[in-house]
């Protein structure tokens, strides 16, 4: 069993506590220490297409974007980020721009006359990546690095001369040869990637720097994010950190696959400003920046909260995507736990127990198509007032019409539920201060004589704490809570379970508020207990069952954690994107997206080298106007094709490589 560890990544696992770091200005705005958390976002317009640069940035200002960053990648870009800055202030826009740089320090060092903030990335500023295999020497490793700081140096001069800020971010898909030979394309890679040019910055007295660790998985970055924190802690470093999600997608997915990996980190105090990249105008993120951010920094002047778990070992290593070692409960082929599929369930209230109260239920069961997923339980949550005859009624009109059904049911009556073991595949204790241990020990011993689950809801950590002496010798149980902070709260049960020796699975519940914050609340809090390793299955309360089963399947999507549909990598648009990014989008998705478990990219360029790709099974790249590249993992196998063609070749690619499947009859 593992023994614990501390959380050295961030200053509170269990309540909200803001990693304190130093004041970094971009302009006017400051950035870390006692400021709020920043929104951001990037032109998409050509940067030299001053007057379209100039409209998306007054319309960016004008619903609350604070930080404007603009493409430079080349000299003349960067010179024309001049004409743009001079006409913002003629219309009276002073907001910090920030010039994003690639391959080209010449550019970096004009720009850093005309912006706040000058963005550079550590995998490709100096090097331009071969992918080459070799085993570096201490000697030849130095050797670079000297080589790196040759061309690195001046603008760090250069910017602490003029009182420009720098953001490092590294990116998952674009770390130097150097790096990926003796680190792997891994987070400890992305961090000692960024840590290079720390420390060249810190050789100059220059520490106006924000550090970012950009990934398309979640995962991937949040594990690089706290491996950034804890490294920068024991350096004694207290630079502020940026957020973002690279080639987040569009739509729901987009804000999903986001909020699980911004919201995550600042649920843990990590982060100082933002950007969510969004395959939309760039204005559509920032609505979903400000969502994101707004309890956080509600929350900054208040007192935390002190628990008593603090300075204790965890249950888990926050720093290995291991899931939680638990048993398996199970109901016929319905298995929970124990590395089994994580499980999606969903509770429909019955308003009464005739059969028109299933009217809902049963008219979005009808229009389900038979590859679109549907919750693996359901549960109904019986009317205070209902006889249990009625309820075994509905149960069987509904297995009737669709016997591939998993039904339980939730009541707070006991001897309700001792019925319902009987013929129900699950039932749902809703447990409380009244709720006695011999209750408990009486369900759950009916549950494993008859093989169905049974799960305890409880209302409350401590009134689960009354019974865990018991729950050891009761292993045909699932564990849940009701919580308005299930982040800290799950976290402290996970703790408390391990020093009983007590390996129940965990049901992860999520309650709804309004429809469009709940995408981000449910993502954010199931992204990080997910990346915890802590539940088996997961369901979001209180929405219709269309949201309670579309919000967790493409969380678990996003996590990679069960695959229910393709996936489809998709790049924001900026000034460098080489074709329609959106249009081209939809419209590959439209051909495409019936490929359950595929993951297609598609890039509008490749500044960021292939490797941006790396977790994409084929990419569709923009090699130049009209033209297309098209990828298998991180190897381009045609080049220059048409863009009138290119989607049939790339479908041509799918099919040569075993993944084709005909779309289903409409």
């Amino acid at each position: 069993m593992f023994k614990g560890c501390m959380a050295s990544y961030c200053e509170s696992i269990y309540s909200y506590r803001r990693r304190p770091t130093r004041e970094v200005k971009v302009g006017d705005v400051g950035v870390g220490g006692a400021h709020p958390i920043r929104v951001q976002s990037m032109t998409i317009s050509d940067t030299m297409d001053t007057a379209a640069v100039v409209k998306e940035a007054q319309g960016l200002v004008k619903v609350g974007c604070e930080i404007v960053r603009i493409t430079a990648p080349t000299i003349h870009h960067a010179e024309n980020l001049k004409n743009i800055r001079d006409r913002l202030h003629a219309e009276g826009i002073r907001v910090p721009l920030v010039a994003d740089i690639h391959f080209t320090p010449q550019a970096a060092m004009i720009a850093a006359d005309y912006v706040e903030k000058v963005r550079i990335n550590p995998g490709n500023y100096a090097d331009r990546k071969l992918f080459a295999v070799k085993e570096y020497s201490d000697q030849e490793y130095q050797a670079e690095l000297e080589r790196m700081a040759e061309k690195f140096i001046p603008l760090v001069r250069k910017c602490k001369e003029r009182g420009v800020a720098m953001r490092i971010g590294t990116n998952h898909g674009s770390l130097s040869d150097r790096i990926m030979n003796r680190y792997g394309d891994t987070p400890l890679g992305m961090v000692e990637s960024a840590l290079e040019f720390v420390r060249l910055c810190e050789s100059e007295s220059y520490r106006d720097l924000i550090i970012s660790m950009k990934a398309s998985s979640p995962f991937i970055m949040i594990e690089a994010y706290r491996l950034l924190a804890e490294r920068m802690k024991e350096l004694g470093m207290d630079y502020p950190f940026h957020l973002g999600v690279t080639e987040a997608g569009e739509g729901e997915d987009g804000r999903i696959k986001s909020a699980i990996g911004i919201g995550s980190l600042l649920e843990d105090g990590i982060g100082d400003t933002i950007r969510v990249s969004l395959t939309e105008d760039s204005i559509y993120e920032i609505p979903v920046a400000q969502a994101l951010v707004k309890k956080f920094n509600e929350r900054f002047n208040q007192a935390p909260k002190t628990i008593a778990e603090e300075t204790a070992p965890i249950a888990w290593n926050p720093m290995q995507r291991r899931r939680r070692e638990s048993l398996a409960v199970q109901s016929g082929e319905l298995k929970v736990g124990a590395g089994h599929a994580y499980g999606v369930w969903a509770t429909y209230p019955l308003l009464g127990t005739k059969s028109e109260h299933l009217k809902d239920l049963l008219e979005w069961l009808r229009r389900l198509k038979t590859d679109e997923p549907r919750p693996d339980l359901i549960f109904l949550q019986a009317p205070r007032d209902a006889e249990f005859s009625s309820l075994e009624k509905l149960r069987c009109e509904l297995e009737a019409s669709f016997p591939e059904l998993h039904l339980g049911l939730v009541s707070g009556k006991a001897e309700w539920l001792r019925q319902a073991l009987e013929t129900w595949h699950a039932a749902r204790l809703e447990a409380g201060p009244e709720t006695s241990t011999k209750e408990i020990q009486e369900l759950a011993s009916l549950a494993q004589a008859r093989n169905k689950i049974l799960e305890l809801r409880f209302t409350s950590l401590p009134a689960l704490q009354d019974h865990l002496p018991f729950l050891k010798s009761l292993p045909s149980l699932s564990l849940s809570l009701e919580s308005s902070e299930p982040i800290g709260d799950y976290r402290r049960l996970v703790s408390r379970l391990a020093a009983e020796g007590i390996r129940h699975p965990l049901h992860l519940s999520v309650a709804a508020r309004h429809f469009q914050d709940l995408i981000l609340e449910a993502a954010s809090s199931l992204g990080s207990l997910l990346m915890d390793g802590i539940g088996d299955s997961i369901e979001v309360s209180g929405v219709s069952l269309e949201e309670a089963t579309r919000l967790p399947f493409n969380a678990l999507q996003a996590c990679r954690l069960r695959i229910s549909k393709a996936e489809f990598i998709a790049c924001p648009s900026c000034g460098r994107t080489l074709f329609d990014l959106q249009e081209t989008t939809q419209r590959i998705k439209t051909k495409t997206q019936h490929l359950k478990g595929v993951k297609i990219a598609i890039m509008g360029c490749i500044v960021n080298g292939p490797g941006e790709m790396a977790d994409a099974d084929f990419g569709y790249v923009g090699g130049g106007p009209g033209r297309i590249h098209l990828y298998v993992g991180k190897e381009c196998v045609q080049k220059n094709i048409p863009s009138e063609i290119a989607d049939e070749k790339l479908i041509e690619l799918i099919k040569k490589h075993d993944r084709w499947v005909e779309p289903p009859a409409a």
